[in-house]
């Protein structure tokens, strides 16, 4: 094993490969870069401390391209000196002397090196990520297109309201390993799937989600994960993952037409008291079934006859629409082994999860 970051003849800047294997190791990673960058992607875990503010940046920016370098970097300098003042005083002020964190900023520059150096005069053990969150996202865009080769994965197949991601959760608790894409995106990967009151993440910050998840498995155990289109709402499934997925082996639910109405409609109930939230994500299906139709499902939901919507969304779009895609898309699809799971009820999901958790092998198992 090779040593711990901090032992590398005590140096202050580690190669990003170097500190990604090593992440847990450090007592914190601290982002010194703004809010809005922070808030795009940074590495998991990780806490901001901005040496420069959103408001900052941009007029210090500014100075350098209207005024001078010099009196830009002279303003900087006193706001960069006055925030990192403040972190220490109120962010790090009962660290003990043995803390150990790592800080970046975008390339591992200036607003970084400030950081570490005062963070190494106090007496800790600071680190600067060498290359900054660009190194990073580099080693993540690379790796995403290697790790899921590492992985053998059963796809959970079923057509929409079969609960998929319910018996994901069941598996989880099994102790299986489970990557829930849908999760990980903040969306449940149809028209309908927006989360109330919770945005989709950056596309990069899918991203480093999928890595952290990927990079934590145990490549002897299966991983269970649900069937999907290339994007999650308006998230692209990276190309090495969703290859992989697709020419993996496969499970298809079946559940009785009534049960997969009760999971629907608890998951979607929020449609049933906004509609015209609902109105709204119906008329994006216009061109796919003609304003008539649509006309008719609204009524139905005017008349809270949420059974008869449900059903008739599955019936007339949802299912045409998954059985066309999933034996073009999955390779495996149409050999998958079935699991059937008769009602909604949780005690039924249970038990489908301890099926598969069971086999918790390296290839995804067959049912008995």
């Amino acid at each position: 094993m090779s040593a711990a970051p901090w032992d590398a003849s005590q140096r202050s800047v580690i190669p990003a490969p170097e500190a990604l294997r090593h992440l847990t190791q450090f007592d914190s990673l601290i982002d010194v870069r703004s809010e809005a960058e922070f808030a795009l992607d940074h590495l998991p875990g990780a806490i901001n401390c901005p040496v420069l503010t959103d408001e900052e940046r941009v007029e210090v920016g500014t100075m350098d391209r209207q005024q001078s370098s010099f009196e830009a970097r002279r303003r900087g300098a006193a706001y960069v000196a006055r925030n990192i003042a403040h972190h220490v005083e109120r962010q790090f002020h009962s660290k003990p002397k043995t803390w150990r964190p790592l800080v970046y900023c975008w390339r591992g520059g200036n607003r970084s090196g400030a950081m570490t150096h005062i963070l190494g005069c106090v007496g800790w053990q600071a680190r600067q990520l060498e290359g900054g969150y660009r190194a990073y996202r580099r080693q993540v865009v690379a790796e995403l297109g290697t790790l899921p080769a590492v992985y053998s994965f059963c796809v959970l197949c079923g057509t929409t309201g079969s609960g998929k991601s319910r018996l994901l959760q069941e598996l989880r608790a099994e102790g299986a390993q489970v990557l829930d894409l849908e999760a990980l995106a903040h969306h449940r990967g149809s028209v309908l799937g927006g989360l109330p009151a919770q945005a989709q993440p950056s596309q990069k910050m899918f991203e480093t989600r999928l890595w952290n998840a990927l990079r934590s498995f145990d490549a002897a155990r299966v991983v269970y994960v649900e069937s999907e289109s290339r994007k999650i709402g308006e998230l692209r499934i990276p190309d090495a993952l969703l290859a992989r997925m697709r020419s993996s082996q496969c499970v298809r639910l079946e559940v009785p037409m009534h049960a997969r109405v009760r999971l629907l409609r608890g998951e979607y109930e929020h449609f049933e008291r906004n509609r015209e939230a609902l109105n709204a994500q119906l008329d994006c299906l216009w061109a796919l079934h003609g304003r008539q139709k649509i006309a008719h499902w609204k009524a139905l939901a005017g008349a809270s006859d949420w059974d008869g919507v449900v059903t008739q969304l599955l019936a007339e779009h949802y299912d045409p629409a998954y059985l066309k895609s999933i034996d073009r898309n999955f390779e495996h699809a149409a050999n998958a082994e079935i699991l059937r799971i008769e009602s909604d009820a949780i005690d039924d999901f249970k038990a489908a999860a301890r099926t598969l958790a069971a086999r918790n092998q390296a290839t995804c198992p067959a049912l008995i």
